[in-house]
């Protein structure tokens, strides 16, 4: 191999997708997902509109959980997995895993606040407020939802990638510390929340609403991994193309020091 040759490999170097394949971040598998996710967005809309009953109490606002547990649901899951790769990157330096953390960062902030949004929404008929800032679950969500959005403003800051992936895990790690103390904040302080307790659990759900709320979270799950599949595909086609970048920055000031 000739020394242009090389030059020229070095300078236009191929870009593979994270299992050596071509850069794409679509595959069968994750269009069909899609597609799925859909079909399953609609039904759990039909369901929820139009077939399952008003609450004898709450009335027609009821269905709003239909969106909105699934939503808090997810973005513990998702979170969960950010703290799992804060851990793995802080520990074993896996680029997977920071890549995988970030993605799941994003995703859980869009359910969080889809999770606050809704919340409120409900609260409004319910409470007769949409906020109550004495409200431990509506705060405590509220703060989990801020770290969460600081670190993806870790992640935007820029700078050594590295140092950079190091602060965001300790932040997505801080941040997954709140995930219990909202799960359980209705039980440890019940008598500072206007939160009811879980939908699941009391047992007052009827057959066909209960039916709804499994397939939102079979929905809701689908449509997580659907999101995190292409967000994680994204950031590290994004890796190796700043490692492109970089290589050939090194490239040319090599260049700079021969002449």
């Amino acid at each position: 191999m000739t020394s242009e040759s090389a030059d020229a490999e070095v300078a236009e170097p191929r870009i593979t997708g994270y299992l050596g394949g071509p850069a794409r971040i679509s595959t069968r598998f994750t269009f069909w997902l899609g597609v799925s996710t859909l079909i399953g967005f609609a039904a759990v809309a039909a369901l929820g509109l139009l077939a399952a009953p008003a609450d004898d109490v709450q009335g027609d606002a009821v269905r709003i959980i239909f969106v909105h547990v699934p939503s808090a649901l997810g973005a513990y899951a998702a979170f969960a997995v950010t703290a799992a790769g804060s851990l793995m990157w802080l520990w074993r330096r896996s680029l997977w895993w920071d890549t995988a953390a970030h993605a799941a960062a994003e995703v859980g902030v869009l359910l969080c606040g889809l999770t606050l949004v809704t919340g409120m929404l409900w609260g409004r008929p319910t409470w007769g407020t949409y906020w109550e800032w004495g409200d431990v679950r509506l705060v405590t969500t509220l703060i989990l939802f801020l770290v969460m959005v600081g670190y993806l403003s870790v992640r935007a800051l820029g700078g050594d990638s590295a140092s950079v992936a190091t602060r965001a895990a300790v932040v997505g790690l801080i941040g997954a510390v709140n995930i219990p103390i909202v799960n359980r904040s209705v039980t440890w302080w019940a008598n500072r929340t206007l939160h009811q307790e879980s939908s699941l659990t009391d047992g007052k759900l009827e057959d066909l609403t209960l039916f709804t709320l499994v397939l939102a979270f079979v929905v809701c799950a689908m449509a997580i991994l659907w999101m995190m599949i292409h967000r994680f595909r994204v950031g590290w086609l994004e890796r190796q193309i700043s490692d492109r970048d970089l290589s050939e920055a090194l490239r040319a000031r090599r260049a700079e020091v021969r002449q």
